[in-house]
């Protein structure tokens, strides 16, 4: 019986030893850009970065406009087969924001604050973009097509006013015979 008792606690010790993790650093972590957006934004929308476009206006509302907080997906563009999602951090004018995003150009693998997007598109529709490039801090010379913006809120999540029902008769009001 002491046999067994001792194994349990030896099992014990080394079973939760064995799973007793250490914490890394965020500045550790190889961050992609969907996984890193995912987590900054709320949106729980998952695969690679060019199927949030499709997966967001099936579940989220979207649009052409920037707000604070949506997801700006890219379309896939050179080497860039998997397209590249980022958060938008600012608004500063209808056609420049600021960015937060992961695994960019210089950055492979780490997080970027704050970077400037502007909107290059001949309509003003942000269909097409550069983005601030900080090894040669400049904008990129590449134009990067641009599916839209995914906003935060869900589909359907609208309350429609409801009508308040209407008495249809006197006695419904109140003018009924005691």
């Amino acid at each position: 019986m002491l046999k067994r008792v001792s194994a349990l606690l030896v099992a014990a010790i080394l079973g939760t030893s064995l799973i007793t993790v250490t914490p890394g650093r965020a500045q550790d972590v190889y961050w992609q850009c969907v996984t890193f957006v995912r987590l900054a934004s709320g949106i729980e929308i998952y695969g690679d970065a060019w199927t949030w476009w499709r997966q967001g206006t099936e579940r989220f509302r979207t649009g052409n406009q920037p707000e604070t907080g949506a997801v700006l997906v890219f379309q896939p563009h050179g080497r860039m087969t998997r397209g590249h999602v980022a958060m938008v951090s600012e608004v500063l004018t209808d056609r420049v924001i600021r960015v937060t995003h992961a695994n960019w150009g210089g950055s492979r693998g780490r997080i970027e604050e704050n970077v400037t997007v502007v909107d290059v598109s001949d309509a003003g529709n942000w269909s097409r973009v550069k983005v601030w490039y900080a090894p040669i801090n400049d904008l990129g010379s590449t134009v990067y097509p641009i599916y839209g913006f995914v906003y935060k809120e869900p589909l359907g999540s609208a309350t429609p006013l409801r009508q308040a029902a209407l008495p249809e008769t006197a006695a419904e009001l109140g003018f009924g015979q005691p």
